[in-house]
Parts: structure tokens; C-alpha cells; sequence
């Protein structure tokens, strides 16, 4: 590899820091969301198994996404090594993190004196309230001012109360 390649690469890494966002965290908040309104309306399913399901299907989505974005690459002709799926690893885990406040939540629920439905609309308040707070550092990460960064975070609660109304209309 010439200094020149090196050099861009370089300039590459620090360009894709700074353009980095947590809009992974949005979409995972909203997976978790999903993932507990079908549980709940589907059926009790027991704690632990929900909170098995709500981490296993962030991490199923974010290898997705790993994927789909090394392919992409490999289409625009760029061959994949190393550093690059690492950054890409990276950039997508807010997927995954994004499934552990709301598995805490139904984790800890028997402790807070919570039965199952209780449990799920905790889980629930605690997936909505996630989704919020990623898409509000993602407008701030990307330099929005407050305005901008409260008309996400309103933006994100109603698409988060549409999946929790799906709940209510599903049970009825």
C-alpha cells in the first residue's frame, strides 16, 4: 500500500468518526419495541425467555446490517478487509445495545413487585424511552441544534407510542 492510500485511509477513518451517528439505536429501540408488543400480544412468554428473545434478535438484526453494509461495499467495487468490517461492527452495535435497557427492565421487574403485563409495559416504556433518547444524541452527534434535537425526540416518541397503540389494539 503507497503512503498516498494510507494516507486517505487515514483521513477516511477520522471523516467516518465524525459523520458517525446512533441512528442504530433508534432502529434497535424500535426492534425492541416490536419484539415486546408481539411477545405480549402473542402470549405471556416467561421473563427470561424475553429477555433472551429481546438480545438475540438485536444481535440477529445488527449481523444483518453488518452484512448488508459489507456487501454494499463490495458492490461499489471496495473490497472488505479487516478495518473495515471492524468499523462496521462498531458503528451498527448500538443495534444491540439498544435491546439491553428494555431486557434490564424485564429482568428486574419481579424485584419491583411487577407481574408479566407489568413487566411488558415497563419493558415497553423503558424501549420507547431509548428510542428517544438514541435519536436525540444522533441529532446532537450530528450537529442539529436543540429545536432540531426536540423535534426528533418528538418525532421518535409517537412512532414509539404507534407500535405501543398496536398493543392495546391487538389485545382488544
Amino acid at each position: 500500500m503507497s503512503r498516498t492510500e494510507r494516507d486517505a485511509g487515514a483521513g477516511h477513518g477520522e471523516e467516518h468518526r465524525a459523520r458517525a451517528d446512533y441512528t442504530g439505536g433508534v432502529y434497535g429501540s424500535m426492534l425492541a419495541t416490536s419484539v415486546i408488543v408481539g411477545a405480549g400480544t402473542l402470549g405471556s412468554f416467561p421473563r427470561a425467555e424475553l429477555v433472551i428473545l429481546l438480545v438475540l434478535t438485536g444481535v440477529v438484526f445488527w449481523l444483518a446490517h453488518v452484512h448488508a453494509q459489507v456487501f454494499g461495499a463490495r458492490l461499489t467495487r471496495r473490497t472488505p478487509d479487516r478495518r473495515m468490517l471492524l468499523h462496521v461492527c462498531r458503528d451498527e452495535w448500538p443495534i444491540v445495545q439498544a435491546a439491553f435497557p428494555p431486557a434490564a427492565a424485564v429482568a428486574v421487574s419481579p424485584l419491583l413487585g411487577l407481574d408479566v403485563e407489568g413487566a411488558l409495559w415497563f419493558a415497553l416504556s423503558v424501549a420507547v424511552a431509548g428510542q428517544v433518547g438514541w435519536s436525540a444524541a444522533a441529532a446532537r452527534r450530528a450537529g442539529a441544534g436543540w429545536g432540531m434535537v426536540a423535534v426528533s425526540g418528538v418525532v421518535n416518541l409517537v412512532l414509539g407510542l404507534v407500535i405501543l397503540s398496536f398493543k392495546l389494539f391487538l389485545k382488544h
